[in-house]
C-alpha cells in the first residue's frame, strides 16, 4: 500500500517547508518516500508558459507529468508526497484565464477538469494551504497578487467541486498539522507513533 499526500494551493503559503519537515519525520521512521516537486519551473525550462500565461498545453504537460511522476514513485514508495497534486494545475489556469480575460474552447477545458477530477480522488491526504497575507512572497515568486490570490481561489473551488475535504494549512497551524499528518499516515501504513 501507498499512502498519497497532496499539497495544493496558491505560492508562497509553505507547501514545500512543510513537506520538507514531514518528509524528514517519516524518513526518520525508516518510511520509504517519494517526493514529488513542483512541476511547473520543469514547464517552463521546456518552453511552457507558466503563472499568468499558463495556456492549455503547459497545463496538460503538467498534470501528465505529476500523474507519471506519481505513478512511477508507487513502485519504491511507502508514502508519496506532492508538491502541487495535478487538480493544483488546473487552478493555475483558471486564474490566469481570470485574470488575463483569455478563454479556452470548453471541450479542452471540460477534457482537463475531468482529468482533474479523476486524479484528486487518488490522493489518500490533501492538504490546501490558506494564503496569509502578511507573509511575504519567496525570492523569484510572482508578484502579481490579484493572482495569486485568484489561484488560491480556484485551486480551493476544484478540491470542493471534486468533493474533498481536504485538511487546512495556515501559517499558524504548521507545527499542529504536521503532527495531524504524520499521524494519519503511520496510521494508514499500520504503524505505531514513534
Amino acid at each position: 500500500m501507498t499512502v498519497k499526500v497532496g499539497l495544493a494551493g496558491t505560492h508562497s503559503t509553505g507547501k514545500s517547508t512543510f513537506l520538507d519537515a514531514l518528509n524528514v519525520r517519516l524518513t526518520n521512521d525508516g518510511v520509504r518516500v517519494g517526493r514529488i516537486g513542483d512541476l511547473a519551473t520543469a514547464a517552463r525550462a521546456r518552453g511552457f508558459p507558466i503563472l499568468t500565461q499558463h495556456n492549455f498545453e503547459s497545463t496538460l504537460w503538467i498534470m501528465a507529468e505529476g500523474m507519471r511522476q506519481e505513478a512511477e514513485a508507487t513502485l519504491t514508495s511507502d508514502v508519496i508526497l506532492v508538491d502541487r497534486p495535478v487538480f493544483d494545475a488546473l487552478g493555475y489556469l483558471y486564474a490566469a484565464l481570470q485574470i488575463s480575460g483569455r478563454a479556452l474552447p470548453e471541450p479542452k477545458i471540460d477534457g482537463l477538469r475531468r482529468i482533474a477530477e479523476a486524479c484528486a480522488i487518488d490522493y489518500d491526504i490533501v492538504i490546501l494551504t490558506e494564503l496569509d497575507e502578511s507573509v511575504g512572497l519567496g525570492e523569484g515568486r510572482d508578484e502579481n497578487h490579484a493572482f495569486r490570490v485568484a489561484a488560491g481561489e480556484q485551486i480551493a473551488a476544484i478540491a470542493q467541486a471534486s468533493g474533498l475535504t481536504p485538511l487546512a494549512l495556515t501559517s499558524s497551524n504548521s507545527g499542529k498539522m504536521l503532527e495531524v499528518v504524520h499521524k494519519k499516515i503511520l496510521t494508514s501504513l499500520g504503524r505505531a507513533l514513534q
